[in-house]
């Protein structure tokens, strides 16, 4: 998979692209990850991107010509998947981060200042992806959530892949509480199901957790499912994610 990631701030990526999970898919060569500074492409011998809106605004916007000639100097560009980080797009999700990841190749806008000209988003760009609803100052660090969500996916990279496939909102739910050792610490005792061997109290009692964490923390999620949609959703991705397992233990 072919990333190219194009910013004012390119130096803002070099620790990122380094470490954790993104470091070890550089690392690795399942993901090649470049960093494009749009500046390099600027309209004056300044470096200049941005200008004042036409009918007034707030805010300057980046121009369109240092936008798409940063695009174009992408040689693979052709069906890559063109990204603009933008506080109105498309809300990123594991669905989106799962679909994202299956591109052949992605080139990562992260806008600076009131925006970006609107020629740049029409003419260009193929998914607006927002991580809340909130604004900040650039798209640099919501891109780097979104790459890390959208790596995960690929295979090789975690490790495992059925970490992926069972995490938070890959089930539709929240995550259940999960425990390690030691079986008993400072009195708290692991809940018996999770150490009774019998796989289906597990699966039960996994469900039912993350269930009413769902209900308290997130109903919105569960806006028009029943509860017996959500289970078998909850328990096709778990099932999956053992399925997984297995082909990857070989």
């Amino acid at each position: 998979m072919r990333i190219a990631v194009a910013t004012l701030f390119p130096e803002l990526f070099e620790p990122f692209l380094r470490t954790g999970v993104v470091g070890r898919a550089v690392s690795s060569g399942r993901v090649e990850v470049e960093t494009l500074d749009i500046r390099l492409h600027g309209v004056d011998a300044r470096g200049s991107v941005d200008d004042y809106q036409f009918g007034g605004g707030a805010g300057m916007l980046m121009r369109p010509e240092p936008l798409f000639e940063t695009l174009e100097s992408v040689e693979w560009r052709g069906g890559a998947r063109v990204v603009l980080m933008a506080p109105d797009g498309r809300r990123l999700d594991q669905d989106l981060a799962r679909d994202l990841s299956q591109a052949d190749g992605i080139v990562l806008f992260c806008g600076r200042y009131g925006g970006v000209d609107a020629r740049f988003v029409d003419g260009a760009v193929t998914d607006e992806v927002s991580v809340g609803d909130f604004v900040v100052s650039g798209g640099e660090i919501p891109a780097m959530l979104l790459l890390e969500a959208v790596l995960r996916w690929v295979p090789g990279v975690l490790g495992r892949l059925e970490s992926a496939v069972s995490d938070s909102f890959a089930t539709g739910l929240l995550d259940y509480p999960r425990y390690t050792r030691p079986a008993v610490f400072r009195g708290e005792p692991v809940p018996e199901d999770l150490i009774s061997g019998d796989h289906a109290r597990v699966e039960d009692w996994r469900f039912e957790r993350a269930l009413s964490r769902t209900r308290a923390r997130r109903p919105d999620l569960l806006d028009g499912v029943s509860v017996d949609d959500a289970r078998d959703r909850f328990l096709g991705a778990v099932r999956q994610a053992a399925r997984t397992k297995e082909r990857e233990d070989g």
